[in-house]
């Protein structure tokens, strides 16, 4: 564990819960669709600010409920990362339990709200990124135990967000958007891949088998380095459908910033130099979702 118990404080554990380096993975998606709005026609920006706050309450209640539940099913017994609130002796684990249940209340709320002035048929996709949340590490068989995280990070907080974002701006669904969420899903597949390359160790002994304990270190950097590829690629693929040629310059400035937590994934296996790889992949996430917003609204 990072901290010592003695210098931690309920703010300090409250806010390593919030795991702010995470947000990026609910916010950049917003911001990239957004921009894919503005430049396709008239948005409904109104809608945008639901979709973000939809986006952050879910990134929210599922950092909650995996902390819960993996203190919960004795996943953090030897923790090497940030510290974890339900396990760190400082806050109770109900409390954590209940900000997990509020977080995914308010995306329950503004998710309805949004659906009602958009399309009802929206509801069902919310219900299901209400249930994929909470069963992620909850329920009987939690999927993100099984090797399944990345599939439903992908899904959800790449081509659900992005391309949910458009189209509750837009009501229309773009191959821009659908190209988008898979470059956006790719990163933020890739920040869970960094968390889950640090806990190898201790998830295989606590019996959490995600996709790296059972691939192994190997694997898991080849499909890191596969995930930032195929977001870099979606550029040029794009501009074969119009993407502007200064767009795909622009967001190519952002490898070098994406191209670091890579060196540090293959240099090193210390926790604390995986815990800075993750924030640095976060940032590249947001940068790519900043310049390509910038590219597409020059």
């Amino acid at each position: 564990m990072i901290a010592t118990a003695a210098a931690l404080t309920p703010t300090r554990v409250w806010w390593s819960a919030v795991r702010p380096a995470t947000l990026a993975a609910s916010v950049a998606p917003v911001l990239a669709g957004t921009a894919i709005a503005v430049h396709d026609g008239e948005p409904r920006l109104g809608a945008g600010l639901l979709a973000l706050l939809v986006g952050v309450a879910m990134q929210l209640g599922v950092n909650f409920a995996n902390d819960y539940s993996d203190h919960v099913r004795g996943a953090d017994t030897a923790r090497v990362g940030p510290v974890r609130a339900a396990s760190s002796g400082v806050v109770s684990p109900d409390r954590v339990k209940w900000a997990a249940v509020a977080a995914f209340a308010v995306a329950a709320v503004a998710g309805l709200v949004l659906s009602l002035v958009t399309d009802p048929r929206l509801l069902v996709v919310g219900v299901a990124c209400l249930l994929a949340g909470w069963l992620y590490t909850g329920g009987p068989r939690p999927y993100g135990y099984i090797g399944l995280g990345e599939v439903f990070v992908f899904l959800f907080f790449g081509l659900v967000a992005t391309v949910g974002t458009v189209y509750v701006e837009t009501l229309r669904v773009t191959p821009l958007a659908v190209l988008a969420g898979c470059a956006m899903g790719c990163l933020a597949t890739a920040i869970l891949v960094l968390n889950n390359l640090r806990d190898m160790e201790t998830d295989r002994a606590a019996g959490k088998r995600t996709l790296a304990t059972r691939i192994g270190r190997g694997p898991t950097l080849i499909l890191l380095v596969a995930l930032v590829c195929v977001a870099f690629a979606v550029p040029i693929v794009a501009s074969v459908t119009g993407l502007a040629a200064v767009t795909v310059i622009l967001v190519y400035l952002d490898i070098p910033i994406a191209a670091e937590p890579l060196r540090i994934a293959f240099a090193t296996t210390a926790p604390p130099a995986l815990v800075r790889a993750l924030k640095r992949m976060a940032v590249a996430e947001l940068g790519y979702a900043l310049l390509l917003s910038l590219g597409l609204l020059l």
